[in-house]
């Protein structure tokens, strides 16, 4: 039997960057004018919730009616397309790394790596709620709950449960190869935090000339434009706009203080560990202060 370790999962939080490391890893990695434009990412890279491919894995149209289901097939699925190109290649996932109904939803047996993206649980409650068509308080209450899933109409699920179990569960997976990317350091130092993922972890030869096309290339603002121009296939039904602001410490003008304290008082031990330059100030604005 061949090796299906070849699955290097791009693994985040909706609403984290996955789809702007996607493109910056298109417009490093593919040829010159071959970078496909955001609805068309697939041409580079694949993600684990595509109807077609559940399709091929059960011989006909996919439709789960549990959970239990849908684990079962995913198996099928992930062998699919762990198996789709016969070299390391990489796979969008939201779910958590963990066993459901005795299947491994990230299973060892196809994965070769993980660039785990991150973000600020503070600046992602506003996104999350637009992804989610809710309101604030609707979405921090489902980043707090460990029972956390979204799915199709289908019944092809995410698995997310609460955003820091999201985080401990791919930070600390046994024998995995991760590099951990937050989003905010991206924003702030693009050209650094690639030349890490790029050229430490996945040993790609850096080219400065590409490397800083690739992240104008990328922009949120160019992606935006894209959005605007073309409209984004990936983008939840009901929702006004994916690429909505894309900043750091926007969290200052979108939640309340009690929602910040909600966030700072659920998440602090993970908020502890990578993000303790923010302590101070949601205590302060928790506390009443801005």
């Amino acid at each position: 039997m061949s090796n299906l370790q070849r699955i290097i999962w791009l693994a985040s939080y909706p609403k984290s960057g996955n789809t702007w490391m996607r493109s910056l890893l298109a417009h490093y990695l593919m040829p010159p004018g071959k970078a496909p434009d955001i609805n068309n990412l697939r041409a580079f890279t694949t993600g684990d919730t595509r109807q077609d491919i559940y399709n091929a894995a059960v011989g006909g149209p996919f439709r789960a009616n549990s959970l239990q289901e849908w684990a079962q097939a995913r198996a099928k699925v992930v062998r699919l397309i762990a198996g789709s190109k016969p070299n390391h290649h990489f796979v969008k996932t939201h779910c958590q790394p963990i066993t459901l109904f005795d299947v491994e939803l990230i299973p060892p047996q196809v994965t070769s790596a993980a660039i785990y993206i991150l973000r600020n649980p503070f600046d992602l409650a506003p996104s999350f709620a637009r992804h989610q068509s809710a309101d604030v308080d609707t979405a921090i209450d489902r980043m707090l709950n460990p029972e956390t899933i979204m799915g199709t109409e289908s019944g092809i699920y995410d698995v997310l449960g609460r955003w820091d179990d999201h985080v401990h569960a791919w930070t600390s997976a046994p024998g995995l190869p991760l590099h951990v990317v937050r989003y905010e350091d991206l924003l702030e130092k693009p050209a650094k935090t690639m030349r890490k993922l790029l050229g430490d972890f996945l040993k790609v030869p850096m080219d400065s000339p590409k490397l800083a096309k690739a992240i104008k290339d990328t922009s949120f603002a160019a992606m935006k434009k894209q959005e605007e121009k073309h409209g984004f296939f990936e983008k939840p039904k009901g929702m006004t706009s994916f690429f909505a602001k894309g900043q750091a410490g926007v969290w200052r003008e979108d939640l309340t203080p009690a929602q910040v304290g909600r966030l700072r008082e659920g998440f602090l031990p993970a908020l502890e560990k990578w993000y303790p330059e923010l302590l101070d100030d949601t205590a302060a604005y928790a506390g009443g202060g801005s």
